[in-house]
Parts: structure tokens; C-alpha cells; sequence
């Protein structure tokens, strides 16, 4: 698996990626929205994230008038661990306390 650079923006839109849901889906703008980043900023952090293996995209099936098609980002088996495993080196950026930081995250 390709290693990731967890830049802020990267992060940010790992954070999306996580709470999302298969009812609830994260798609590029909504990404962008809930990141508070630019287009510029998240497509190309998204490609990588596929590129990596760290998240897949599908397409939106279905009717979608009066608008483009989506398409859903979701986090890998592959990347969920890695996210998790930058969670525990870098708890702070993803806004939870160290263990032993007097209290629970």
C-alpha cells in the first residue's frame, strides 16, 4: 500500500471519509463542505487516496436530474487501518487526546 503525506487538508478529508456511511455516503462536494477546503484542495487529495488504495470511488446510479452525476468516496479495509493507525501517531490532529492525556478521546 502507497504511503500518504497527512497534510491538514489530507486529514480533514480523511475525517469526512470516516463518518461517513453506506446510508450516507461522501461525495466531492459535500467533502468539500464538511472539510471547509477548496475543490482545488480535495480532488486531488481524493486521487491519491484512490491511487494508494485507501479509498474507492463509484458512481452515482440511478436518476440524478437537474444536476451532474455524483460520485462516492469510501475508505478501504486498507485505508480505514492506516487512517487508524495515523489516529494513534497523531491523535491531536484529528482533534483527540493522547491515552494517558487525562481522559478518554
Amino acid at each position: 500500500m502507497a504511503s500518504i503525506r497527512l497534510t491538514r487538508p489530507t486529514l480533514e478529508v480523511l475525517k469526512v471519509l470516516l463518518a461517513a456511511t453506506p446510508d450516507d455516503p461522501a461525495w466531492g462536494l459535500r467533502i468539500c463542505e464538511e472539510a471547509d477546503l477548496g475543490s482545488g484542495t480535495v480532488y486531488p487529495i481524493l486521487e491519491r487516496l484512490v491511487d494508494a488504495g485507501w479509498a474507492v470511488r463509484r458512481a452515482e446510479t440511478g436518476e440524478h436530474p437537474g444536476r451532474p452525476k455524483r460520485y462516492f468516496y469510501e475508505l478501504t479495509a486498507a485505508g480505514r487501518l492506516a487512517t487508524g493507525e495515523a489516529r494513534e501517531r497523531k491523535p491531536r490532529l484529528f482533534g483527540l487526546r493522547p491515552a494517558g492525556d487525562g481522559g478518554a478521546a
